[in-house]
Parts: structure tokens; sequence; C-alpha cells
């Protein structure tokens, strides 16, 4: 259950006429209403001798006890309070006792005989709407300071009481949510999401590895948006708008939001505090371009840089302090921005709903001390300046790679979250975790389709020697990796250590001990993946296939109905 204290206003009768009304998209039905603050207020909906002034003019009476000059400028309290879509349908004497907790608890209507006047209108199944005049009977001003927070825990009660959803408690760190004319807005323009939103995630994406102011303002202008700046008496920058080219009002003008409207971790002080040019900037600053091209990475090559970088950051949200782990979290979304602008079409849009899920994740009121994590706020910045990735060959590979260690990382990210008591952050972690799985499988099909069928074709004795090695590195897990289908890419991957002059059986020894293999979905995979990036082997081999686009796609297609692969395919091969 959410409820939701709305701004302030001064017309009660205006907010009367859209509460009774048929709404904006005529969604209101039957609009009446279901309680009072003495249960006996008119209901202009069901009562066709009652109008919406004299329901107004009861509202607003203890106004009149006030001089003129003392009376608030805005007197009106609105507080809507929503059932979750998969809650049962509540009468309206429940949501006549939801009202009179919700007035309660806020301290609209306390209970000692002199509240405010309020009344609660129901015009859907769903949801009320409270309104309330902000004196009370004795002429004084109600006590509804931080009224938000104290109907949130009302509602947490409510849902035990009633038996409802549980909504996840919040810490004040969450984003603001749309209002519903943006979302309205939204619908009527088609956009899956609101500009508020839109721009949030564009925003982000700017933030992702920025070493310097500028470069974060060059790549909002790249981005095609609209930038403003406001400037102190000093010459320095004091914050920043943005605006969707084509977001109007009905003026005609550009609808611009400051950075911090749009998340609290996006106003300029705040991502300044993410800066440190001698810790990021690998590559020329953004002002340089003209006269110093960057070197850019390749894109393999960088996200090889952020497999590494992310490794690291997971050890420290294991080991490191408070601040250095929120610090760790906070850019791990980075790269995941990064990663999903700069991925192939079929990875992009799994990653790009990881990285939307856990900008939820990023933030706490645990402080960032982001010293800690320029390392991984470097990979983030390679990645966007390395360019799109192809799908396939090393770029392809080394993407299942890093999302490999990522999905480790957010991992860690839930684990340290749920320890902190932080349970929105750890809710929006794990939803990420779920949309890395399915970029994984994605973007590892091609790659371990090829070392599959490498390993398959290893001759009995070298397949057999490769099986010694997993039994003596690691005995307690050697039997069940064996029946996975991604042992035949391991034993290819041993194979290839092996050769690089490597011990498979020290490097697969480290591997396993490196970190825990509970959570994943195959453990060969994770080992495979961890022996190639540690030993710099190349995670693309399908050029070692003969037939060339015939014997990969093949060896894609055996690995996709490999027996025992999660979501294998049957049927005949």
């Amino acid at each position: 259950m959410i409820p939701r204290i709305h701004q302030q206003g001064s017309n009660t009768l205006g907010l009367l006429h859209y509460l009774y009304g048929k709404g904006t998209h005529e969604e209101h039905v039957d609009p009446h209403l279901v309680a009072s603050f003495d249960g006996m207020a008119p209901d202009p909906g069901r009562d066709p001798s009652v109008t919406k002034k004299d329901l107004q003019h009861l509202l607003d009476q203890p106004l009149s006890l006030l001089a003129a000059d003392q009376r608030p400028d805005k007197h009106v309290w609105h507080c809507s309070v929503r059932a979750a879509p998969d809650d049962p349908i509540l009468g309206d004497g429940q949501w006549a006792e939801i009202a009179r907790r919700m007035v309660a608890a806020t301290g609209i209507d306390p209970g000692d005989g002199a509240g405010c006047r309020w009344a609660a209108v129901r015009h859907a199944e769903d949801h009320i709407h409270i309104i309330a005049t902000l004196v009370r009977e004795d002429g004084r001003r109600p006590d509804h300071h931080r009224s938000g927070k104290r109907a949130q825990a009302e509602a947490r009660l409510i849902e035990a009481d009633y038996g409802l959803h549980r909504v996840t408690p919040g810490d004040g760190t969450a984003a603001r949510r749309p209002t519903s004319a943006e979302r309205h807005k939204a619908e009527r323009q088609g956009r899956e999401r609101t500009v508020r939103e839109e721009l949030r995630e564009a925003v982000r994406r700017a933030v992702a590895g920025a070493a310097t102011e500028a470069e974060f303002f060059d790549r909002l202008k790249a981005a095609g948006l609209l930038v403003r700046t406001s400037v102190l008496p000093s010459g320095d920058l004091r914050g920043y708008t943005v605006a969707m080219p084509g977001d109007r009002n009905k003026d005609g003008e550009p609808v611009f939001y400051a950075g911090s409207t749009l998340a609290p971790d996006l106003s300029l002080p705040r991502i300044r505090n993410r800066f440190d040019t001698t810790g990021v900037a690998t590559a020329p600053d953004s002002t340089h371009r003209q006269d110093h091209p960057p070197q850019r990475p390749a894109p393999s090559a960088a996200r090889r840089t952020a497999t590494h970088a992310a490794w690291a950051a997971l050890l420290v949200i294991d080991h490191g302090d408070d601040g250095a782990a929120a610090a760790q979290i906070a850019a791990t979304g980075e790269v995941l921005d990064a990663l999903a602008k700069t991925s192939a079409l079929h990875t992009r849009q799994q990653l790009r709903e990881a990285a939307w899920a856990f900008e939820r994740a990023s933030r706490s009121h645990t402080r960032a001390e982001f010293r800690h994590s320029q390392q991984l706020r470097r990979a983030a910045r390679d990645l966007v300046h390395s360019g799109p990735a192809l799908g396939r060959g090393e770029d392809g590979a080394t993407t299942a790679m890093a999302i490999d260690t990522l999905f480790f990382l957010v991992t860690a990210a839930i684990h340290w979250h749920a320890k902190k008591g932080h349970a929105q952050q750890a809710a929006a972690a794990r939803q990420a975790a779920g949309h890395l799985r399915a970029a994984y499988q994605a973007a590892a099909a091609q790659p371990l389709g090829a070392l599959y069928q490498r390993g398959r074709r290893l001759g009995r004795p070298l397949l057999q020697r490769q099986t010694a090695v997993l039994r003596e590195a690691v005995p307690e897990l050697a039997e069940q990796i064996l029946t996975e289908p991604g042992w035949y890419a391991l034993a290819a991957t041993l194979t290839d250590a092996e050769a690089a002059g490597h011990d498979p059986t020290a490097l697969l020894a480290d591997a396993a001990g490196r970190r825990e293999l509970d959570t994943a979905d195959s453990m060969s995979d994770v080992l495979m993946w961890r022996l190639r990036r540690t030993a710099g082997l190349p995670a693309d081999t399908s050029h070692t296939l003969t037939g060339t686009h015939t014997a990969r796609h093949s060896a894609n297609r055996a690995w996709q109905q490999a027996p025992g692969r999660p979501g294998a395919r049957r049927g005949r091969s």
C-alpha cells in the first residue's frame, strides 16, 4: 500500500472538482465519499441535492476562526492511498477505516476532538484520496511534520493487519517518482517511460566514468539534451538543468529538470564528489579532443579492464569499510550504465534493464568515499571511450566474461545492503541480477558453443587428464561439475592454459578459492571465465573451428541443445 502526500494547495474546490470529476482519461468511476471527520459530511457524488461547493464550505469553515492575515496561504492537504495491483479489492468500509488511520497517524486528525476537517473520496477500486483543511477546530495548525514518513509507517501496519502486499520500506534515498501528469503525458506521446525517467537515465550515462565537469556536460550535449547552467557570483558553476528537445509545456517552452530532482545523487555537488582526474582520466579530457585525439581502447580490452576492476571491487565490498563499499556499489552502477550503452543489440535491453534496476541500489545513507572506486570508474570511462562492441568474436565473448563477474559483484552488493538493513536497495540489486542472468545467456551462447565443441572433440586421453586435474584441484566440486554441459568448455580452457605454460591444477584451485560458487547457475561456466581472465587467454575461440560460419553456427546450436544446460531446447539434434 502506497500513501503519497501531495504538494499543499490553496484551492479546496478545485481539488474537489478533480476528485469528483471524470479524470484525465475518464478513469474515475463512481466517485463518492467513504469517510469524513464527523462521518456526516455531504457527498456530492451520490446525493444529487448536494454540491461540491457545499462540501468545500464545510471543510473550510475553520479558516473563519482566523483573521484574514493569519490564514495559511496553502491550507489544502492532499493524500492518496493506493493498494498494490495484486491486493484484493477492498470495500468502502475498509477504505474508510484506512482513511481514519491515515489522518490519525499523520497528525491531521489525531483523535483529540479538535482535529482538522477532512474527507476521503473513492473514485477507483484500488485507491482513495483524502483532502483536509490545515486548520484545526480550535484554530491551531496541526502537527503534521514528516507526515509522509508517518503515513508510510502506518501503511506497513495496515498491510500486516489486512494481509496485503508488503511494500519494502524505503529510507528517503529513492529518486522522485514521476507525477500522474508526467505519466499521462508519456502515455499520450507513446513513451515507455516518462521524460523525467528518460532524463535520469541519460544523465546517469553521462556521469559514467566522467573525470571532469567539462566531460560530463559535453556528454549531456552529445546525447542531444538541452542543458542550462547557473553560475555563482564567483563565476563557479552552481548547478544545471536538462530538458528533452521535444518536451514542451503549454507555452511551447522546454521543460527543464534540475539534476537533484531527477535523483539525489545527480545534483552537481554530488556528481563532483565522484571526480578524481588523476584516478579516472586515462584518456585525454574532452576539451583536448581536437589537438590530441584520445587513444581509444578496443571494446574487448575495455571489457577485460572492467572485469578486472569488478573483481577488485567485489573484494572491497566483502572486506572494506562502509564508505569504500558504498563507493564501489555506486561505481558499479556507472559500469552497468556504460556497458548497456556500448553493448550489442542482443544484450542491450537486458543490460539496460539491469542498469535501470541497480540505480536504486547505488544510493544509501552510507557516505560513499569515491577515492576508493577510481579503478571501477576508470573502467566505466574506458567502456564509454571504446565505443559500441560487436556481438561476436572477442567483443561478444569478453562481454559475457564481464557480465559473469558483474553478476557476482551485484550479488555482493545484495549481501552488503541486506546486512545493513537497506531493504529497497537489496531488492533492486536482486532485480538487476535477474536481468544480468538473461544478458549473460544471450552473450555467452556463441563463445561457450565454440568451447563446448572443442571440449567434445578432445581426445579421450586428454579429456581424462583434465578430469584428473579437476578432481585434484576441486575434489569437493568435481563430480557436480562433470555433470554440467559447461564441463567441456572448462576442459578446453584447461588445455589452453596448459599450452600457454600455466599449471592447470594450481590455476583451477586458485580460481575456485577466490569466491563462492553457490549462486552460480553453472560452476563450470564461472570457473572457465575466471581461468581465461587470470591466464590472459582469448575469450573467443570460434576462429579455431573449421568450416568458418557454418561450424560456428553448429557449435552455437550444439551448446544451446546440450543436455543439462539451463533452458536447453529439446528435440532432434
